[in-house]
């Protein structure tokens, strides 16, 4: 980072920089949002405009992550250039594994009225029983394989479940997932929507409207 921001930091006191760098870092390199009440740069709004500003210098951007928590993550449009050039693309079987862990923690428990809020937190774990198809289609070590590496990208995590005769590691969304922006987000919703009712009429306006070239797509 050094010297990346000079110009940016350069007029203002001690203090504020060292906020805006010391917001910088957590939001960065945090496995978890940050809190506002941690942290003076993200409390205040002009200095947190000017973190905005930081982050955007490098692609990124601050996203909301909850009641006065912020974290960050990659703007939209460099998002959308890195995977138009084959970055950050998930394997076929990483992307089964993740696309059954969020429909089993969260879309299944939210549609259930048994989860609430706008986000990819969820208390309700994917077992191993839920992911036994997807293991006898790819093999169980394939599979083991492809959540470590979901695991260590932060798109899941392990979580324990009441049920101890359950043979295996249960999982839910990880924290990685809070990173994306709210047009992120919701395109990873509607892509679940096509996934698992794609002849709903939901689906269907979904498809409509980003064949007509929305936006939002």
């Amino acid at each position: 980072m050094s010297g990346l921001f000079d110009d940016m930091l350069q007029p203002l006191g001690d203090k504020q920089r060292d906020a805006l760098v010391s917001a910088w870092a957590a939001l960065e390199y945090g496995s978890e949002p940050a809190s506002e009440a941690a942290l003076p740069a993200l409390r205040d709004a002009a200095l947190r405009h000017q973190l905005d500003q930081m982050l955007h210098m490098t692609g990124r951007t601050l996203v909301p992550a909850g009641a006065n928590l912020w974290t960050s993550g990659y703007r939209d449009d460099i998002a959308a250039e890195l995977v138009a050039n084959g970055w950050g693309i998930l394997p076929p079987l990483e992307r089964a594994a993740l696309v059954l862990v969020l429909i089993h923690s969260v879309a299944i428990p939210r549609a259930e009225g048994r989860l609430s809020g706008d986000n990819w937190q969820s208390n309700h774990p994917t077992t191993p029983t839920q992911l036994r198809k997807l293991s006898q289609i790819h093999g169980q070590l394939r599979l083991s394989e492809a959540l470590q590496r979901l695991r260590a990208a932060g798109l899941v995590r392990t979580a324990r479940v009441p049920d101890h005769e359950t043979a295996g590691s249960s999982y839910i969304p990880g924290p990685a997932l809070r990173r994306l922006t709210p047009a992120a987000r919701q395109r990873l919703q509607e892509n679940l929507i096509l996934a698992v009712g794609p002849d709903t009429a939901l689906a269907t306006a979904i498809t409509v409207r980003r064949n007509l070239g929305n936006p939002q797509k």
